[in-house]
C-alpha cells in the first residue's frame, strides 16, 4: 500500500506586548521565579481581567497579513482542565467565535508554490511553567508563574501539509511574517513560538483521514521535521501490519529520535468549554481594522518578489535576504549606496552572515554597518584593493569599526597595480618554472592557475589579479 501523510499544525505565538494579557505584569522574559505575578494572573478570588489592546492590535495585524476574515465580535471561553502550573483551573481562550478564520499562508518547497489554509487564529493567555530536578533528597518539581497571562496568538493550519519538509516551511514563512510585523520574536528556545503537529496517515487517494496523533515538544524546525518523519514511519508500521492507530498525544524525545505516548487525545468537550462570565464579547470596529491595515509592512513575500524583480537576485538570493526584516533593511541600505547589487548579495551571504552566525549575533548587531561595508566595495571597483584583499579588510572592519580607506592607508594594503613592476614578477616566475611553462605551452591549460598563485604569493597578495592574467597570457602566448 502506498500512504500519504496529512499534517495540521497549531502554532502558539507569544505577541511582544510589554505587559500580560489580561493584566498589567511584564512579559519579560528570565525574570526571577513568580515575580511576574499579580493577583489577576494568579486567579484570586475577586479579581476581573481586562483584555490588552495591545495585543487585540496585534491579533488583528497578523490577521490580515494571512488573508483571514476578522469576526465582527468573538467571545473569549473558559477551558477548563488540572494542571498545576495552571492556577485558576481553566485558561482563557476563544473557542466558538474566535478573533478570525479562513486565512491562507503560501509556501513554495522545490520551486513549488502552496497554499496552506488556516482554520482560525484567536487569543488566549498562557500557563505557567513546570521546573523538575532530581535531589540529594529525591526529585522535585517547582512552578514558575512568569508566564501565566502572557498573550499567546494560536494559529490553526488546515490538514493541508503532505510531508515534513512542508511543515518546516509553513513554519519559517509564518514566522517570517511574525518577525516582519513585530508581533512576536519567533524565538523557539524560549518558548514564544511553539508549534503541535496533529498528524495521520491514509492510503493515497482515499478521502478523509485517519486516526491522528498530536505530537507535542518541538522547540526548533529541525525537530519538527524529524519528529513528523518518525510519526509517518511509525503509523506506516502499524498500518501495514493490520493494526490500529490510537488517537492519541505523544511527546517527541531529540535524544532518541522517537515519540512517546504521553495521553489520550483530548476532545472539545472534555474541556467543558463555556463563555468567560468576566470579559465582554470583542467587538472590532471597522475603522479600526482600515487603520491597521494601512500600517502594514511590505510583507516577506512581497519584499523576496520585488528583490527578484527590481535587483535582478536569484529566487535563493532574494528568499535568504528577504528572510528577516532587518538583513532585509540591511541590504536595502547597501544598494543606496552601492549599484551593483548581485555583489552587495553575494557579501552579505558569504562573509556577513558567515561573523554573524559564527558569533551567534543578530544583524542589528552587525559592526560593518552598510556604509562600511561599501565603502570597501568601492576600493575594490577602484582597484585600491583586491578582492582576497577585501577579505582581510571585511575582517579588520569587523574588528575596530573603522573605514577601509583608513585601514588601507595604515596596513600599507594597497593593490600592486605598476605594469613594471609586475612584468618583473611575472618574468623570475616563468624563469624559476621551465617545465611548468614547457607543459603549458604543450597544452596543459591548467597550469595557468599554477602561474597565477605564484604571481600572487611572490606580490604578497597586492598583484592586481586581472593585469596579472593578462601578461602571462603574452608571456605564454595563449
Amino acid at each position: 500500500m502506498e500512504f500519504e501523510a496529512v499534517i495540521g499544525l497549531e502554532v502558539h505565538a507569544q505577541l511582544l506586548t510589554d505587559s500580560k494579557i489580561f493584566c498589567g505584569c511584564s512579559t519579560r522574559f528570565g525574570a526571577e521565579p513568580n515575580h511576574n505575578t499579580c493577583p489577576v494572573c494568579l486567579g484570586m478570588p475577586g479579581v476581573l481581567p481586562v483584555l490588552n489592546k495591545k495585543v487585540t492590535e496585534f491579533a488583528l495585524k497578523t490577521a490580515l497579513a494571512t488573508d483571514c476574515q476578522i469576526a465582527p465580535f468573538s467571545i473569549f471561553a473558559r477551558k477548563n482542565y488540572f494542571y498545576p502550573d495552571l492556577p485558576k483551573g481553566y485558561q482563557i481562550s476563544q473557542y466558538e467565535r474566535p478573533l478570525a478564520e479562513k486565512g491562507w499562508v503560501e509556501i513554495e518547497v522545490g520551486g513549488r508554490k502552496k497554499r496552506i489554509r488556516l482554520t482560525r487564529i484567536h487569543l488566549e493567555e498562557d500557563a505557567g511553567k513546570l521546573i523538575h530536578e532530581e535531589g540529594v533528597e529525591g526529585a522535585f518539581s517547582y512552578v514558575d508563574f512568569n508566564r501565566t497571562g502572557v498573550p499567546l496568538l494560536e494559529i490553526v493550519s488546515e490538514p493541508d501539509i503532505r510531508s515534513p519538509e512542508e511543515a518546516s516551511e509553513y513554519l519559517k514563512t509564518l514566522r517570517d511574517i511574525l518577525r516582519y510585523l513585530e508581533v512576536c520574536d519567533g524565538n523557539m528556545e524560549q518558548g514564544s513560538f511553539r508549534c503541535d503537529a496533529n498528524i495521520s496517515v491514509r492510503q493515497r487517494g482515499q478521502e478523509g483521514m485517519g486516526v491522528k496523533a498530536e505530537v507535542k515538544n518541538m522547540n526548533s524546525f529541525r525537530f519538527v521535521q524529524r519528529a513528523l518523519e518518525y510519526e509517518i514511519a511509525r503509523q506506516k508500521e502499524i498500518l501495514e501490519e493490520g493494526g490500529e492507530i490510537i488517537q492519541e498525544t505523544r511527546l517527541w524525545e531529540e535524544n532518541r529520535g522517537i515519540t512517546i505516548s504521553m495521553r489520550g487525545k483530548e476532545e472539545a468537550h472534555d474541556y467543558r468549554y463555556f463563555p468567560e462570565p468576566d470579559l465582554i464579547p470583542l467587538k472590532i470596529e471597522p475603522s479600526w481594522i482600515e487603520r491597521i491595515k494601512e500600517s502594514l509592512p511590505e510583507l516577506p513575500g512581497e519584499r523576496k518578489e520585488r528583490f527578484i524583480r527590481e535587483y535582478q537576485l536569484p529566487p535563493y538570493d532574494a528568499g535568504l535576504i528577504t528572510g528577516t526584516k532587518t538583513l532585509a533593511d540591511y541590504y536595502e541600505q547597501c544598494v543606496k549606496l552601492y549599484s551593483k547589487t548581485k555583489v552587495v548579495s553575494n557579501w552579505l551571504m558569504g562573509e556577513v552572515l558567515g561573523r554573524l552566525k559564527s558569533e551567534g549575533r543578530e544583524v542589528e548587531q552587525c559592526p560593518v554597518t552598510p556604509e562600511l561595508l561599501t565603502g570597501m566595495l568601492k576600493l575594490i571597483d577602484k582597484g585600491t584593493i583586491s578582492g582576497k584583499m577585501g577579505k582581510e579588510v571585511f575582517n579588520q572592519i569587523w574588528a575596530s569599526g573603522r573605514s577601509a580607506e583608513e585601514i588601507v592607508k595604515e596596513k600599507g594594503l594597497l593593490q600592486l597595480s605598476d605594469a613594471a613592476e609586475i612584468d618583473e614578477i611575472v618574468d623570475k616566475v616563468l624563469a624559476d618554472s621551465p617545465a611548468e611553462v614547457e607543459q603549458y605551452r604543450a597544452g596543459k591549460d591548467k597550469l595557468r592557475g599554477f602561474f597565477v598563485g605564484q604571481v600572487m604569493k611572490a606580490s604578497e597578495g597586492k598583484a592586481n589579479p586581472r593585469m596579472v592574467n593578462e601578461i602571462l597570457k603574452k608571456r605564454l602566448g595563449r
